[in-house]
């Protein structure tokens, strides 16, 4: 059975999750469609088509919203929780770059505030501590592995200088950069 779509409008401005699967709506200026819990910013009615499934959607050529995924099946998808796996994969992979919550928070399509607020949650620590772990890390390895010098993997690892190098790795390690390498080649 179809819902009628004064109903369906009403379940879309209301963003009523108990919908989801039920239809979705397209807005027709964007080309984009959505479930009708998504929290976007509401569309303007008469620019508002509805679907009985995503594949019908995408049939009269709408995309996915990248908000709220209805291209995926519902209980595999929490679309927070697949942000913070890209921003900690992106990070994983780009350690060495100059990030900023703001670059960091563009780069993903979502507010620094909420992209801070997220990742903290489902990680128990920021952005900037979870990229701080990792360059950490690896200066670990580079200092108990190489003949680098410690300027070198400071700039290797993307920290911006010495003194936050030297703040951050102590304050993780509980030693210095030369006091780690001194330990580990005695080893």
């Amino acid at each position: 059975m179809r819902m009628q779509p004064e109903n369906q409008w009403d379940a879309v401005i209301s963003c009523r999750a108990e919908y989801d699967g039920i239809f979705y709506y397209g807005v027709k200026t964007t080309g984009i469609f959505c479930r009708p819990s998504c929290k976007s910013k509401t569309p303007k009615r008469e620019n508002v088509d509805f679907f009985a499934s995503a594949r019908e959607a995408m049939e009269k050529g709408y995309r996915p919203c990248k908000r709220c995924r209805p291209d995926l099946l519902e209980a595999a998808y929490d679309p927070h929780e697949q942000w913070v796996r890209e921003v900690r994969e992106l990070l994983e992979k780009e350690y060495h770059s100059m990030w900023t919550l703001d670059r960091l928070a563009r780069r993903v399509g979502m507010s620094a505030f909420h992209l801070q607020r997220m990742f903290k949650k489902y990680t128990g620590v920021s952005p900037k501590q979870y990229l701080n772990r990792i360059r950490v890390e690896e200066a670990k390895r580079l200092l108990a592995g190489t003949g680098q010098t410690i300027t070198e993997i400071c700039f290797a690892v993307g920290f911006p200088g010495l003194t936050p190098f030297y703040q951050v790795f102590r304050r993780i390690t509980g030693l210095t950069p030369r006091a780690y390498r001194k330990l580990c080649c005695r080893k």
